[in-house]
Parts: structure tokens; C-alpha cells; sequence
């Protein structure tokens, strides 16, 4: 059961201070080292007559002066003891949860994880000021884990458990991008279409992870189409659109095109602003027209793509057909092939 504590704690705190305050004869704070202050809060604790809540807020207060204090080695040995020595204190995992805290300050996250996972495997859920622990745990735990595995069990703890704390479809967004860097391809995009039938997947903004949308909205529909459209090497590619230009079959050019997100814009437009590609047909543009093209394929900004010049067209003479390899793990007989991917108009910038 979630136990609200942080009220029952601060108001006994509040009363704390004050009985601490006389017995240091109204010492200032600032001026009393924080030994002074742990060695008159130990004296408290001892008290046969301090209650559960009070000890609470006593051992709050000891473990808050050594963090102040960045006192973190004297901290996580206080509250280990602690735990170690009363292990039906109620309050455990939040003690836990400050010596993982503590740890993160020393850049020790591989400790901090440790403790993280040992809240949540092993103590039940706590509410303090309004948030759960484990929810806190989960939290923490994706910032500092650098394991795929271990992250895709935070993100899948989170979204089942605490589904109202969180941008649910960014969750989603990222628990996919993890299934696909570790090569779950059949979890990933399944995610990616959980992803993707969210209400609010389109418009977004997920912070490293620019135009999600479409990224997810591709991966679906390139997964879902028969790819007949790829070839094998770029040469091969380059042969076949030469030949249907210079045979003048329109037809067979549009057979060429990829299916998922061909684009045709200008070189000052974004490719993903995509025309799309409902009545486009090469043979309205080739009608009546001499098309020629450049003998060798200008290179791309990677090795994985390619450029080739085309002029002649209706309108705007100038068109760049933009060729790429395919880069779809998922369908290894398809990955590294290669696609007619759009086409930028006019002269290159």
C-alpha cells in the first residue's frame, strides 16, 4: 500500500526543529557543525518515547544534513546500517532511495542502479511528496542505464505501471528505438505502430528524436510493402532508370519509384514535405520532351548515396533523381539494396 509520508514527515519535522532549537539553547543553524546537529538528532532518536513518525523525520533530518553537507560516503553508511539493522522499518525504501541518490552524486550510477533496482525488486511502492518511489527508481534508472535490456524493462515498467505520470507516446517512441537498437525488429515495430495510433503521435516533439512521426510512420509502411521496387547494387539501379528514360517509358520509370514516401521538391524544400505520390505519373512530365541524362552519377553527402542529373522536363527542366541504399534490418534480403527514393527540382544548390 502507498503510504503518504511526506506530510506526516515534514510536520513532524517541523515540530522536531523547534525541540531542537530550545535544547541547543537557539543555536543557529548555520553555526553549528553538522556533527553537532547529527550527534543532538541521534540523542532524539534514542528516545524511548519517539514514535515511528518522529524517527521518521529524525533520520529524514540526519540523512538531509549529510547530504547538505556532501557528506554522501557518511550518508549511504547511515542509512545502509539502518535498513540493515531495522528491516521492517516501513520507511526503507525511501532510506534506499537517498543512498542511490547519494551515490549518483559521486558518479558512481552503476551503484546507484544497483539500489534502484533493489527498491523496486524488493520494497513495496511508497509516496513521498506526491510521487511514488518506484516510479522515481524507473525514472532515474532509464537516465543512467547504458543497457538496452535493462532499459527496455524500465520503459515497459513504466508505461504498464505508471502510464498517467508520463508522455505515454513518447514512451512508446522510445521503447521502440530501443527494440531496434538491439534487433527486435517484430517488438520494435510493433511499438512503433502502438507508437504511431497514439492521438498526439503526429504532432509530437520528443527531445533527440526529431520528426518521430514519420520516422515511425516509414518503418510501418516499408515493412508492409513488397519492396519490389529496390535493386540490388546502385549500378544496377542506374542502368535500369537510364535505360526506361532513354527508351522513353514513363511507365516503367514509375515502376521504379519507391512506394513509401517518394518525394519531389525543390532543393530548398524539406524531403519529408513530400508531394507524395497520388496522380503522379513520369509521363506527364516526359510528354513531347527530349530527356537526357549525365553520363556518371554525382555522389551524395555519404557513400550510400547518390545523385543523377536529368534535364528536359515539362516546367522546371532540371531534376535530380536521388538514389540511397535501403536501411531496413529488419528484411535482411532487403537491407543494403538500393531505391529511387525522390527527386529534387531545379538546379542544385
Amino acid at each position: 500500500m502507498r503510504k503518504h509520508l511526506f506530510l506526516a514527515i515534514f510536520t513532524i519535522f517541523v515540530l522536531l526543529a523547534c525541540t531542537i532549537t530550545t535544547s541547543c539553547a537557539k543555536k543557529s543553524y548555520k553555526n553549528e557543525s553538522y556533527k553537532e546537529t547529527i550527534k543532538e538528532l541521534s540523542v532524539l532518536l534514542k528516545n524511548e518515547r519517539t514514535t515511528p513518525e518522529a524517527r521518521a523525520a529524525i533520520i529524514n533530518k540526519i540523512a538531509l544534513t549529510y547530504f547538505s553537507n556532501k557528506k554522501f560516503t557518511e550518508l549511504i553508511v547511515y542509512l545502509t546500517e539502518w535498513v540493515e539493522n531495522n528491516p521492517k522499518d516501513k520507511f526503507n525504501a525511501y532510506w534506499l532511495y537517498m543512498v542511490a541518490q547519494a551515490y549518483s552524486q559521486t558518479n558512481a550510477d552503476p551503484m546507484a542502479e544497483f539500489y534502484y533496482e533493489r527498491i523496486i525488486k524488493n520494497y513495496p511502492d511508497l509516496v513521498v511528496q506526491g510521487q511514488s518511489i518506484h516510479f522515481a527508481c524507473l525514472d532515474n534508472l532509464i537516465k543512467i542505464s547504458r543497457n538496452p535490456d535493462s532499459r527496455i524493462k524500465y520503459f515497459n515498467q513504466i508505461i504498464n505501471r505508471f502510464p498517467s505520470n508520463v508522455r505515454i507516446t513518447e514512451m512508446y517512441m522510445r521503447l521502440a528505438r530501443e527494440y531496434e537498437t538491439i534487433g527486435e525488429w517484430t517488438k520494435a515495430l510493433k511499438t512503433y505502430k502502438i507508437f504511431v495510433e497514439q492521438p498526439d503521435s503526429a504532432s509530437i516533439q520528443i527531445t533527440d528524436i526529431p520528426d518521430a512521426y514519420n520516422y515511425a510512420k516509414t518503418l510501418i509502411d516499408f515493412n508492409n510493402s513488397p519492396k519490389d521496387w529496390t535493386f540490388k547494387s546502385l549500378p544496377a539501379l542506374e542502368a535500369a532508370i537510364k535505360d526506361a528514360i532513354y527508351r522513353y517509358q514513363p511507365k516503367k520509370l514509375d515502376t521504379y519509384r519507391s512506394r513509401v514516401n517518394f518525394f519531389a521538391v525543390s532543393w530548398k524544400q524539406d524531403e519529408n514535405a513530400s508531394t507524395g505520390q497520388v496522380d503522379f505519373s513520369m509521363a506527364n512530365y516526359m510528354h513531347g520532351n527530349r530527356i537526357s541524362f549525365d553520363k556518371d552519377l554525382i555522389p551524395g553527402p555519404t557513400e550510400k548515396e547518390a545523385y543523377l542529373r536529368t534535364t528536359g522536363w515539362t516546367t522546371m527542366p532540371t531534376w535530380y533523381f536521388y538514389f540511397r541504399e535501403v536501411n531496413f534490418p529488419a528484411d535482411p534480403d532487403i537491407h543494403g539494396t538500393w531505391e529511387w527514393a525522390g527527386i529534387y527540382i531545379g538546379d542544385m544548390l
